[in-house]
């Protein structure tokens, strides 16, 4: 059986650890190979690889390490239809889900290798009496990444990029359920010219966290997870002094107007609701029409599609949407279609007794649908990270807007609508971090920022755009007289002040 190993000082390796973990295809429930976790010892040969490469590799000029992540997007192009088999095979989203995740992955990777323009600093010259000041973005020194299941590229790929190219070196705590994406990847850097010890790739659970967590070395930790673990990662770190980004969980809700184009409406909640079996943190989980004759009319558009869905394996090109990650995930979401249906929601379309000839044993769900969902219900308050929607009617647009206000989560809203004035005082006034017009599922392009609201985010700067330069550098300030500028004699105002 296939043994995937941790990826320190260049190389792969299983370490001192006596301890796997089975990473399983969820299409069959089979086991297809083991995970080494990691000891402290191989924490501690990942941080003191990458303390020892980093110094070199912040010297090195911001287009030299460009040059690098040119390299590496091209390999990652150059090797796209094995990662995306790869990926699929151990997460259960089909192959072109897959070659998604990693392209919106190496979007990110592409926008660092402007890094030379990224990284200038600011110039003042004459600030003061032959005085000049400017600023430079110096590399944290080793920062940590904690990626959870979902997106074993792109989120990796959102965070490693950033960081690297800014100067630092980086270690990456992946999901230890479909680690070997990440691993590749690392192999693929060190082929484009990215020194030994910059990327360390190290597996592990809840003692890995927390002993990067509490490294002394570690000075920076991006982390994307549920909303309870965040909030434990931010206060945890912040405590031990570090600069920490951590990104929860998700309610994310889509408002379809009167006027909304209700063909439209209904394929964009398709793609949103069930895509990746609903296991994104952006995945549309709730639909809010306005009006009883919207909601009517957005029920009656969904059902047949969702009949007509064609849930399979990855290996099925015809898949749209496959497996559940696990079969602990396929259980909890059973459980809560379940509690939908105790609760009082009209089910719509069950998707608990879904079978597939041959894949028996596998991890499916098929795609639910409930209509008439409030928001004291299970299935409302709790992220499903499932192929369920929830239809929550409202009377006005008003309480709609007040719904999503309300939320505890904040991370990605829509509307769909023909109005250009409620599209723009929807985007004013919710309290979320991305907001969709007439786009249900509104990612940001990687030259702008990825970020919640409320419980979805803790820390003050998003993922990639400049947001993420800044997180993965400090600014130092320089301020510089040369002796034709200075008087005889002791100062005794601010130079500036005068």
């Amino acid at each position: 059986m296939r043994t995937i190993g941790h990826f320190i000082d260049g190389a792969e390796t299983t370490g001192e650890s006596t301890q796997f973990q089975d990473v399983f295809n969820p299409a069959t429930g089979e086991v297809q190979a083991r995970v080494a976790l990691a000891t402290p010892a191989e924490l501690e040969a990942a941080v003191r690889s990458a303390a020892a490469a980093q110094p070199k590799w912040a010297a090195t000029n911001p287009q030299r390490r460009a040059r690098v992540f040119f390299a590496f997007v091209g390999l990652i192009n150059q090797h796209m239809d094995e990662l995306a088999e790869l990926l699929s095979a151990e997460h259960g989203k089909t192959v072109e889900d897959a070659k998604g995740d990693l392209l919106r992955g190496l979007e990110v990777s592409e926008f660092v290798a402007g890094a030379p323009h990224l990284l200038k600093g600011e110039f003042t010259e004459g600030a003061g009496p032959g005085i000049d000041m400017y600023s430079l973005r110096q590399p944290v020194g080793i920062g940590a990444g904690i990626t959870p299941f979902n997106f074993p590229a792109m989120i990796p790929l959102w965070m490693l990029s950033p960081a690297i190219a800014a100067g630092n070196a980086f270690i990456l705590k992946p999901s230890e359920r479909d680690p070997s994406v990440p691993v590749r990847l690392a192999q693929l850097a060190i082929e484009a010219g990215l020194p030994k010890g910059i990327l360390n790739v190290v597996h592990g659970g809840k003692d890995v966290v927390d002993g990067i967590i509490a490294h002394e070395k570690i000075e920076a930790i991006s982390f994307v997870g549920s909303t309870p673990i965040a909030r434990y990662v931010y206060a945890s770190a912040a405590q031990n002094g570090k600069r920490v980004q951590a990104f929860g969980g998700a309610k994310n809700h889509m408002v379809i107007m009167p006027d909304a184009d209700m063909e439209k409406a209904a394929d964009a909640l398709m793609g949103a609701g069930y895509g990746s079996a609903g296991e994104r943190c952006m995945a549309v989980s709730v639909a809010v029409p306005v009006g009883e004759a919207t909601a009517d009319r957005i029920i009656a558009a969904l059902k047949p599609r969702i009949e007509k869905l064609t849930v399979g394996p990855a290996t099925d090109k015809a898949s749209d949407m496959g497996p559940v990650i696990t079969k602990a995930s396929q259980e909890r979401v059973k459980a809560l279609i379940g509690k939908g249906v105790e609760q009082g929601a009209d089910l719509v379309v069950d998707g608990r007794d879904f079978s597939l000839q041959g894949y028996e044993n596998g991890y499916f769900v098929g795609p639910t649908l409930f209509d008439k969902v409030t928001p004291d219900m299970d299935i409302y308050r709790e992220e499903i990270f499932g192929p369920v929607l929830s239809v929550v009617r409202s009377k006005t647009y008003e309480e709609a807007l007040e719904l999503v206000i309300d939320n505890p989560y904040g991370n990605g809203t829509a509307i769909f609508t023909r109005d250009g004035d409620a599209a723009r005082d929807f985007a004013s006034r919710v309290n979320i971090g991305m907001v969709g017009v007439n786009v249900p599922v509104p990612v940001p392009l990687a030259y702008h920022s990825f970020g919640g609201w409320k419980a979805s985010a803790f820390g003050d700067l998003n993922q990639h755009g400049t947001d993420s330069i800044k997180f993965w550098t400090r600014t130092k300030t320089v301020t510089a007289r040369w002796p034709s500028g200075i008087k005889d004699g002791a100062e005794f105002q601010m130079p500036t002040m005068k």
